[in-house]
């Protein structure tokens, strides 16, 4: 097949696939994970039940695909804020901001329109620990630079340290505005600080 040919067939697919995730986190949020059926997810994403269970063999797999994405999407989000900020002070206080306002916004926006216990079972899953790992292995090494650097305290290991920032700003998640998770974080910028 044509290069040109084989790139719109996967466009294509990524397409599809990305609107099965929409569509049935909309629907889970509307009705709940019980109630949606992969025939009302064939139908409102406009496809035939048979093209859905190409992709996905049940609801299940497309809310853990879903939420994995957004996972991605947030990692993705941290990495590139922190690749963008100049010295290490710069890249850990734009992590710790971004990291605060990606709990406000996920409890706020997202994770609203799925339901609470919905969030809680996906928590619960290998790429959520796997996720975490990753945030507490970025935050642990620009605290090791900023400890170098004399900008946070050298007398806790950078791991304990990223422990506490990810703890701290977790709480980010039930504060009503972007300006809050801005506080929380230059709150938690300063328990680094060397006293």
């Amino acid at each position: 097949m044509p290069k040109l040919w084989n790139e719109t067939i996967e466009a294509h697919r990524r397409t599809v696939h990305d609107a099965i995730l929409e569509t049935t986190a909309e629907l889970v949020g509307e009705h709940g994970l019980l109630a949606v059926t992969m025939s009302q997810i064939a139908e409102k994403t406009g496809i035939g039940r048979a093209t859905l269970y190409k992709y996905f063999p049940d609801v299940e797999a497309i809310v853990l695909a879903w939420h994995s994405r957004q996972i991605t999407g947030h990692l993705e989000q941290l990495t590139q804020a922190r690749d963008q900020a100049g010295d290490a002070g710069q890249r850990l206080q734009t992590m710790l901001e971004t990291y605060a306002l990606i709990q406000q916004q996920q409890h706020r926006g997202q994770h609203e329109n799925i339901g609470a216990g919905l969030v809680a079972l996906l928590h619960r899953g290998e790429h959520v620990a796997h996720a975490h790992r990753q945030l507490h292995h970025m935050l642990r090494d620009v605290l090791a630079e900023a400890a170098q650097a004399g900008l946070v305290r050298g007398d806790v290991a950078p791991d304990e340290l990223a422990t506490y920032c990810v703890h701290a700003l977790q709480a980010a998640g039930s504060l009503p505005s972007k300006a809050a998770a801005h506080r929380l974080a230059m709150v938690t910028l300063d328990g680094l600080r060397p006293s």
